[in-house]
């Protein structure tokens, strides 16, 4: 033990002697472990900030739009078909077992006007299970209800962006007409604000309205553009889906040989699809910082070369008077681990402030993994090991004698 602190001590001293060579080599571990960890949190934090934002429009939320059917060769816009019909939904809210909502879905983009003020935006037709899906609330006011359905009634409910910019003065929109399209509706409800998804859109500037208002009223339709349901858990999706897609082609008079007229999705899947893609760009990120981390070995591995041949007399000497070539060898190993270690520390405190300053100044999602952290000290730890081993081995088999007369 007494011998291995000494070899110890005697790294500590050979480093101190040439600090800024010490501090220039470690310069290289320091950037590679700072990107590393900085990458893997921006990486972690867009992924997390994605799978927070499609929870909150509703992990086991499905939605099912008209097929994509060919005509000519071309496929057409999934707004313009006519697969889905009104027996449809009802067939869905009145059969599936494994959906606790179901409303569907007609919208048509206008302006909206109040007085000298107007925003352009869009009128959704929808059902009440609809804030249940999309997991919203009305924060003052209410919902309408199904005798409004039934009765087609010119009432909606709103968000806060469009409030904002039709009642600029501050006064309660509960009540008021404002006028879509030409068309007058009563505000019956004020929708909470949920404020812009990670894709940047704007989750208040909406508008709802009963679905049969805006088939008739406005657009004068009679098919639906979709249907958004949800599942009863998150892992019932599946089932969901197969149980959906049964009652539908049954109602279309679907053969076992024909291809569904409708899409089905789900958000698993839109998750899914989002995790795989950040997961990609953050193995490439971590792997291009990375690159820095085996610059900084190389970087070890050249200054102790350099150690080596500046002090191959000294060597000679020890060998000379008793050390045997493992304790060289030690020696020179514990002085670039030592290089490589420190540099460590160093780079994952940096990484870790650089991450901070990038949430706070750019905004951005970042969430720092302790795995990442272990991962970059022991990454940085072998790089030393790695690239500190040959130059050791070089002065532990030097010959003491050629090593004393080396000038």
């Amino acid at each position: 033990m007494r011998i291995d602190l000494n070899l110890f001590k005697i790294a500590l001293r050979a480093l101190a002697s040439n600090k800024l060579r010490a501090f220039l080599t470690m310069l290289g571990v320091i950037i590679g472990v700072a990107s590393v960890i900085t990458m893997l949190a921006i990486g972690q934090g867009s992924k997390k900030s994605i799978q927070s934002q499609i929870a909150e429009m509703g992990s086991n939320m499905i939605m099912i739009l008209p097929g994509a059917d060919m005509r000519g060769g071309v496929r057409q816009d999934p707004n313009a078909m006519q697969t889905l019909k009104l027996t449809d939904y009802e067939s869905l809210r009145n059969e599936a077992g494994y959906l606790s909502a179901v409303s569907p879905n007609v919208s048509g983009s206008g302006q909206f006007i109040n007085g000298a003020n107007n925003y352009p935006s869009s009128m959704s037709g929808v059902a009440p299970d609809y804030l249940t899906i999309r997991q919203l609330t009305v924060e003052s006011g209410d919902m309408f209800t199904e005798t409004d359905i039934q009765s087609s009634a010119k009432v909606c409910v709103i968000g806060k962006t469009i409030v904002d910019n039709l009642f600029p003065d501050g006064s309660d929109p509960i009540g008021r007409v404002i006028r879509f399209n030409k068309i007058p509706f009563r505000i019956v409800g004020l929708l909470k604000a949920k404020g812009y998804n990670s894709m940047g859109q704007d989750q208040d500037a909406v508008a709802l309205a009963p679905y049969t208002t805006v088939m008739k009223r406005l657009l004068a339709v009679t098919y639906l553009q979709g249907i958004y349901a949800s599942a009863l858990t998150e892992e019932m999706t599946e089932p969901a889906i197969d149980e959906i897609s049964g009652i539908l082609r049954t109602n279309h008079k679907l053969k076992s040989i024909d291809d569904d007229d409708f899409n089905i999705r789900s958000q698993q899947e839109l998750s899914s699809m989002l995790s795989s893609t950040t997961n990609l760009m953050t193995t490439l990120l971590a792997c291009i910082a990375g690159i820095s981390l085996i610059v900084g070995g190389i970087g070890i591995m050249n200054i102790m070369y350099v150690s080596v041949t500046e002090r191959t007399r000294e060597i000679g000497l020890r060998m000379s008077v008793g050390a045997r070539g493992t304790d060289i060898l030690s020696q020179f190993l514990i002085e670039a681990i030592l290089i490589s270690i420190t540099g460590g520390i160093i780079g994952v405190l940096l990484g870790m402030g650089a991450s901070f300053v990038v949430k706070g100044i750019l905004n951005w999602p970042v969430y720092i993994q302790p795995w990442s952290v272990f991962l970059s000290f022991a990454v940085c730890t072998l790089t030393g090991v790695f690239f500190g081993w040959y130059p050791a081995k070089k002065a532990a088999d030097l010959d003491p004698i050629e090593a004393i007369r080396y000038e």
